[in-house]
C-alpha cells in the first residue's frame, strides 16, 4: 500500500512539473504576443504552481487553469489598422483573451469546444486559447475559428512544454505595427507581397497569434555585421 501511495505521489509530482513548464510558457507567450501580464505571474516557482493548482491527491486540476488578460498599449497600437477615408477611426483588430485548460484527458472534440466557443463568445473575448492533453479531430479545429468576430487558438499541451523562442538557434521574431509596414514598405519600394513569406502555421507564428497580411521582422545574429534583420510577410 505505501509502494503504491509513494508510485502515485511520485506520477502526481512529475504530471505537475509537466504541466508547470506548460504554464509558464503560455505566460511567456502571452507576454511576448503584448498582453498585460506581470512577472510574478510568468516566474512563477513550481512549489506556488502547485499550492494553488494541485487537487486533493496532488494531481493538477485544470479546471482551476484559467487565464484572461488584457492587451496592452504597444500591442493596442500594433494591431490598429491605418486610418483610411473610408474608415477614419479604426479599432484594434485585440481585445481581452481567454486561456482555457481542458481537463479532459481522453475523447476531446467538439462537444468541449462548443462549451469554450459559447464561454468565449458569451463573456465577449476576443481571443480564446484551448489548451488539450489528446489532440482535438479536424472538425473541432473548424469549429474552434468558427465563430464569427472571435478568434480561436489550440494548442496542445506537449506543444508547450518548451518555449521555443527561447532556443538559441530561433532568431527574435518582431511583429511591426501597420505605420512600421507601410514605411517599410516605402522604404524599399516594395509591395508585401514581394516580401518573403511565413505561413501561419509556422511555429512561431502560431505562438506570436501571427494574423495572415501582418509584417514580422527577424532578427538575426551576425559574426560580421552584429545583427542584421530580414522581413517576412504573414500568409
Amino acid at each position: 500500500m505505501d509502494d503504491e501511495f509513494q508510485g502515485s505521489s511520485v506520477d502526481a509530482d512529475r504530471e505537475m512539473t509537466r504541466l508547470w513548464r506548460t504554464w509558464r510558457t503560455v505566460f511567456e507567450m502571452l507576454q511576448d504576443r503584448g498582453y498585460e501580464v506581470t512577472e510574478d505571474e510568468v516566474q512563477m516557482p513550481l512549489e506556488v504552481f502547485k499550492s494553488k493548482y494541485a487537487g486533493p491527491v496532488g494531481y493538477p486540476d485544470r479546471s482551476k487553469l484559467k487565464i484572461i488578460t488584457r492587451p496592452t498599449e504597444t500591442m493596442t497600437k500594433k494591431y490598429t489598422p491605418l486610418p483610411t477615408k473610408s474608415n477614419p477611426n479604426p479599432v484594434p483588430d485585440c481585445g481581452t483573451v481567454y486561456v482555457e485548460f481542458c481537463p479532459d484527458s481522453t475523447g476531446v472534440g467538439t462537444k468541449q469546444v462548443r462549451a469554450f466557443n459559447h464561454f468565449v463568445d458569451e463573456n465577449n473575448f476576443h481571443t480564446g486559447i484551448f489548451i488539450t492533453q489528446p489532440p482535438i479531430s479536424p472538425s473541432a479545429v473548424r469549429l474552434l475559428n468558427g465563430v464569427p468576430g472571435r478568434i480561436g487558438e489550440h494548442f496542445r499541451e506537449d506543444d508547450l512544454l518548451v518555449n521555443i523562442t527561447r532556443h538559441e538557434l530561433v532568431p527574435k521574431h518582431v511583429l511591426l505595427s501597420p505605420e512600421e509596414k507601410l514605411r517599410l514598405l516605402e522604404r524599399y519600394r516594395l509591395k508585401e507581397s514581394q516580401l518573403p513569406r511565413i505561413q501561419v502555421q509556422d511555429p512561431v507564428a502560431r505562438y506570436l497569434g501571427l494574423r495572415r497580411g501582418q509584417v514580422i521582422k527577424i532578427i538575426r545574429k551576425s559574426e560580421t555585421a552584429g545583427r542584421y534583420a530580414s522581413y517576412r510577410w504573414v500568409l
